[in-house]
């Protein structure tokens, strides 16, 4: 049995779900699916199998074999697992996850993720929302659907997915140091809902029991502020190099000219001297999850 145009037939895992499609503006992105799609189609057409007979073995429709081995269509890690299986690739199907996984977000945040995974320090000062890797998928989810002009439910999707796979910076061991310190208003500030903040404020408060990381809150009231230009973030590597960006500064791009990073860190240090320390804030924290 076929299915309809929308490929929404019963037992079609992944049917069009948000955040799998490709990003028409992402050529190299592009170029990695369309050489997955006809590899796939490849193995399908030595197996003998015909595109409806090899959805059904892996329990997709014949339209999401079409989108995926046409190159329009991400293919979710399972499917490739379920295709190296039926197709007898051996593996070399299943191998292809992490490329594909990493076209799934957008280029400029695949570029941060690289950097983060190199990195073994960080220091970072946010002040409007919270910074991209502490945030639970839930905020980032409200933060990205209040964009103006809106994002697509599809674009929204690849955004959290790819905010949340960066998170696994706090999984690595040995881990990189990392220091946040973030507005007193951004610890408030009710993005999502008030459950959704509340469920924020946990988060903050087990990953800054983490030895490797330090959370400080900067109280609105402070007279003095380093930080009244806008966020700002230092990435050192262990090569001894580093890249810093300031939000207004340098035209807000990253930069790794030795007199740049001078600037950006001094003002990182001075901000955090004048933020509450990691233990003043994460009790600062938990009286801010109280009053919610």
């Amino acid at each position: 049995m076929s299915v309809d145009e929308t490929g929404t037939e019963p037992g079609d895992a992944g049917a069009d779900e948000p955040g799998w499609d490709v990003d028409p503006d992402d050529e190299s992105g592009a170029a990695v699916v369309a050489a997955v799609g006809r590899q796939i189609k490849a193995w399908r057409e030595a197996a003998g199998l015909r595109a409806g007979e090899f959805g059904t073995a892996i329990g997709y429709g014949e339209d999401q074999i079409y989108k995926v081995e046409g190159g329009r269509r991400i293919p979710r890690p399972e499917f490739l697992d379920k295709a190296d299986e039926v197709l007898g690739a051996g593996g070399k199907i299943a191998a292809m996850k992490q490329d594909v996984a990493e076209v799934r977000y957008p280029r400029k945040i695949r570029e941060l993720a690289k950097m983060e995974e190199r990195a073994v320090e960080l220091s970072a000062y946010g002040s409007h929302n919270l910074h991209g890797l502490l945030q639970t998928e839930e905020y980032a989810r409200a933060l990205f659907g209040m964009r103006r002009p809106a994002f697509s439910q599809d674009e929204v999707e690849r955004l959290v997915a790819a905010r949340v796979a960066r998170q696994s910076i706090f999984d690595r061991s040995p881990g990189p140091e990392l220091s946040f310190v973030q507005e007193e208003v951004t610890l408030r500030r009710h993005l999502g809902g008030r459950m959704v903040l509340r469920r924020q404020l946990e988060r903050l408060l087990e990953v800054g029991q983490l030895r490797n990381v330090e959370i400080q809150a900067m109280p609105t009231g402070r007279d003095d502020h380093a930080g009244m230009g806008g966020e700002m973030q230092v990435l050192k590597f262990k090569d001894g190099s580093a890249v810093g960006r300031s939000e207004g500064d340098f035209g807000s791009r990253p930069v790794s000219d030795p007199k740049h990073l001078r600037i950006v860190e001094l003002r990182c240090g001075i901000i955090r001297a004048q933020a509450l320390t990691p233990r003043e804030s994460l009790a600062f924290i938990e009286q801010v999850l109280g009053e919610t």
